[in-house]
């Protein structure tokens, strides 16, 4: 039986569809699109007190609570979302949606293409940051919602909340921003291109079109273990792991698990297989690479001019995925331009993972900050 003390409860994953076409960033008209989400907490009389929460390349619309009794785990944020908690349903409306590509209920490659009566598969629009955005201003609409008092996300979800903050300068009143970066490096596209290249050589991926055959299984885990390396850090994978044998005293000199690590990175991509679609994976981490606001805007100072938002921004001392650095000069331009600006580094051994471990401190400088801006 799992414990509902201090949790938001059982939930329900809702969704929500318009057949108006969108604008992409690259230049195509696309349409109808449906949108997984989720809400939790009570929105107020006056709307003004919605947060909407992004989440990271992997995850979902089910950010905190239960889908059944039966559940062994909780929504992906569930420490950070409920009775109060970082984001406290006693005073906040929380919505959380599956983005744009995404395969856990939101319009994806997995989709079936109403025109076709098939899965668009690699005939999906490649897409951006700016066009996940788009869908979750038609959601935020959807519910009457004229101004959010937040948006918030970790990873690939703080490039949404940036974006929103650009895009929608009358909408937003807060951004906060954890473990994210104002552009992908060089080095985070390459490691993206070889998860991609490991999805596309495997000979069940067919050209995208295997919705009626093999899943490209193998390729999709071997993206997922180069991925999860790289959201840990050398500290916490010595921690974690070391040198130590997998269920062995000496090595068994062979190609099989030896060690610890290795069986935990054969487990989680194997985990990975079963719950996401690998062409979502490719137009995911595509979206990633292209976002860059230094060169979209022409500079950072030129992107966040109009914005009206209050910003936090959180890092992490071992994150070498998102370097501290990143959203530290990110601030610095934002305080150049005298916008209001909160940047906190946490000491933390976990690496980009620490948006997800790091609860206390984090729910310490979340609820601060959301005490500062009006509702």
């Amino acid at each position: 039986m799992i414990d509902l003390n201090n949790s938001v409860g059982i939930v329900e994953t809702k969704y929500f569809s318009f057949d108006e076409k969108i604008n992409l960033e690259n230049g195509l008209d696309f349409g109808p699109i449906t949108v997984a989400y989720e809400t939790y907490g009570e929105l107020n009389e006056d709307k003004s007190n919605a947060i909407l929460v992004l989440h990271a390349l992997s995850g979902d619309a089910h950010a905190a609570g239960y889908h059944s009794e039966q559940d062994k785990k909780p929504g992906w944020w569930d420490d950070m979302i409920g009775p109060d908690k970082a984001f406290d349903t006693n005073k906040y409306f929380i919505i959380s949606s599956n983005f744009l590509g995404g395969c856990k209920g939101t319009t994806g490659p997995s989709s079936v293409n109403t025109e076709t009566g098939k899965s668009y598969g690699i005939s999906f629009p490649v897409i951006t940051i700016e066009d996940m955005v788009k869908v979750q201003k038609k959601l935020v609409d959807f519910f009457g919602i004229k101004k959010l008092l937040s948006v918030a996300g970790g990873s690939m979800g703080g490039m949404q909340a940036l974006e929103w903050s650009i895009q929608y300068p009358e909408m937003v009143q807060s951004c906060v921003v954890i473990a994210s970066a104002s552009r992908l490096s060089a080095q985070n596209i390459a490691f993206n291109e070889v998860g991609r290249n490991a999805i596309i050589s495997d000979p069940n991926w067919n050209n995208g079109n295997y919705y009626d055959g093999e899943n490209p299984a193998t390729g999709l885990a071997i993206a997922r273990m180069i991925g999860h390396i790289t959201y840990l850090s050398e500290e916490s994978m010595h921690q974690k792991f070391g040198r130590r044998l997998q269920d062995k005293l000496k090595p068994d000199f062979n190609f099989d698990v030896n060690f610890q690590v290795e069986s935990y990175l054969r487990h989680q991509g194997q985990s990975f297989v079963d719950r996401f679609d690998a062409n979502s994976y490719l137009f995911i981490t595509k979206a990633m690479d292209y976002f860059d606001l230094h060169q979209k805007y022409g500079s950072l100072a030129h992107a966040f001019k109009g914005s009206k938002s209050k910003f936090l921004f959180i890092t992490f001392s071992t994150d070498w995925l998102f370097p501290p650095e990143e959203l530290k000069n990110t601030a610095r331009t934002l305080m150049s331009l005298e916008k209001e600006v909160t940047y906190c580094n946490i000491d933390s051994p976990y690496g980009h993972d620490s948006f997800l471990l790091e609860v206390e401190d984090q729910t310490k400088i979340v609820k601060n900050f959301l005490k500062g801006v009006c509702v």
